[in-house]
Parts: C-alpha cells; sequence; structure tokens
C-alpha cells in the first residue's frame, strides 16, 4: 500500500468517524421537529400573571417551553398543559430547569388575574404571559402561530381557533424543537432531556 493511499484511507476513516460522531450529537434522536439553526420569533416581551415584564432572556439557562393558547379554551389548552404537568413529573428533579409559558392568544379575555388562576393551576412554576392586542398579534406573527376569533351562532361569545404546538428553545434561548399537539408526555420529556 503506498504511502499517498494510506493518507488518503486514513482522511476517508476520519471524515466517517466525525459525520457519524455529528449525526449521533444532532436531532436524529428528537422526536419533534428540530428547529436547530432557525431564526424566527424576535424574543418575547410580554407581562407574566403577576404583572411583571418578561422576555426570553429571563429564563436564559433553562430550556423553555412556549404554547400559545387561551384559558376559555374548551379542549386544545387544558389537554396540553396537563401534558405539560404530566411531563414535569416525568422529568422529577430536572424539572426544575424547565421553564413552561403560555401565551394567551385572547389578552381581550385573559386578564392577569385570569391567567394567575389558570396557568399555575396546572403547575406552580408555570408563568402565564399577556400583553396588548398589538403585542400579543405581533408575538403571534413573529413565532408563525395562527389565531382568530370565531364567533358562536347563536351564543354571545366567541371561541378562537389557533394553531397548538409547543416551541422549545435550549438553554442559550435558540429554538430546538417543534412539537405538534397531542404529542404523549413520555415524548415531550425525552425531547426536553436531550437539552437539560
Amino acid at each position: 500500500m503506498s504511502v499517498r493511499f494510506k493518507w488518503v484511507y486514513l482522511a476517508l476513516i476520519l471524515l466517517t468517524t466525525l459525520l457519524v460522531a455529528c449525526q449521533q450529537g444532532s436531532s436524529a434522536s428528537f422526536i419533534g421537529t428540530d428547529l436547530t439553526g432557525t431564526q424566527f420569533g424576535k424574543p418575547l416581551s410580554l407581562t407574566d400573571h403577576t404583572g411583571k415584564l418578561r422576555n426570553m432572556n429571563d429564563f436564559k439557562g433553562k430550556v423553555v417551553v412556549l404554547f400559545f393558547g387561551y384559558t376559555h379554551c374548551p379542549d386544545v389548552c387544558p389537554s396540553t398543559m396537563s401534558d405539560l404537568k404530566q411531563t414535569m413529573k416525568l422529568l422529577g428533579d430536572k424539572a426544575n430547569d424547565v421553564q413552561v409559558l403560555f401565551v394567551t392568544v385572547d389578552p381581550e379575555r385573559d386578564t392577569q388575574e385570569v391567567l394567575a388562576q389558570f396557568v399555575p393551576g396546572f403547575d406552580p412554576r408555570f408563568i402565564g404571559l399577556r400583553g396588548t392586542v398589538a403585542e400579543v398579534a405581533a408575538n403571534l406573527s413573529e413565532y408563525k402561530v395562527y389565531a382568530a376569533k370565531v364567533s358562536e351562532p347563536g351564543k354571545s361569545g366567541y371561541t378562537m381557533d389557533h394553531s397548538a404546538g409547543l416551541y422549545v428553545f435550549d438553554k442559550s434561548g435558540a429554538p430546538r424543537i417543534y412539537l405538534g399537539y397531542g404529542e404523549k408526555p413520555a415524548n415531550i420529556a425525552h425531547d426536553l432531556q436531550l437539552l437539560l
């Protein structure tokens, strides 16, 4: 075997090893959709359910799970929040390094007081966020979230049609995973553990 061939052979082995190592550390192990490297969603700046102004920088050092919903939601929102509650239980002590943020898509009805009753009712560590109608609309646009009022025929109230999924950010605040509605708590916990 010539010296030149040996060097080419060693270079190919090294390249293959690097590719395998990169693949193992990549999103191939996420159950949700990999968002690594995407650029969307300017940092939030909304008021929490205690009246404190919050933005994503407040949660650096924690994995953040961001969910857009509303408190009058009859099904999707409470079931998603219950799934997140179960996810936190599955994480055990690691759950202290996770911050769940519930951003209302219905700021007209979801006052600070309403959010304070609803969100921590699932887990006292969860934080509800709201803003003016314009602030919420800007955040919906930044995160590519659909939300629209739907009148209920024969009733004075309304519901909100909205996209329902979880955006997961790593400890540095970078978007990493999108988990669709109905993902099992065990699968959510699996993906969060990869970032913890």
